[in-house]
């Protein structure tokens, strides 16, 4: 699904304009991507949480020449699926349902 498509299903489904659905979507991804960048996870009750992990310095090696390569510390933007989420995808009915 892309933006465009989350956009149109955003509207249809609120009844808000496209422009306001695309708006809202626009702060939705800023506030998560300035929260990860400030150090803070994001919790989505029902989707998941967001979370930046430290990826350790490490040697690697170039498949194509052998070459070994100095890959550097970075962080890393990571996403653990919620119980609900896991729950759909396997079928199963929602945590909580009679």
């Amino acid at each position: 699904m892309t933006k465009i498509e989350i956009v149109e299903a955003l509207a249809e489904k609120t009844g808000m304009q496209k422009k306001d659905a695309e708006s809202v979507l626009e702060t939705l991804v800023n506030t998560i991507q300035e929260s990860l960048k400030s150090g803070q996870k994001v919790n989505l009750a029902g989707l998941g949480t967001f979370v930046v992990v430290e990826k350790k310095a490490r040697v690697a090696r170039n498949p194509k020449t052998g070459e070994t390569v100095q890959v550097e510390a970075k962080k890393a933007p990571k996403f653990k699926p919620g119980k609900q989420l896991k729950e759909l995808l396997a079928g199963l009915p929602p945590s909580g349902a009679d």
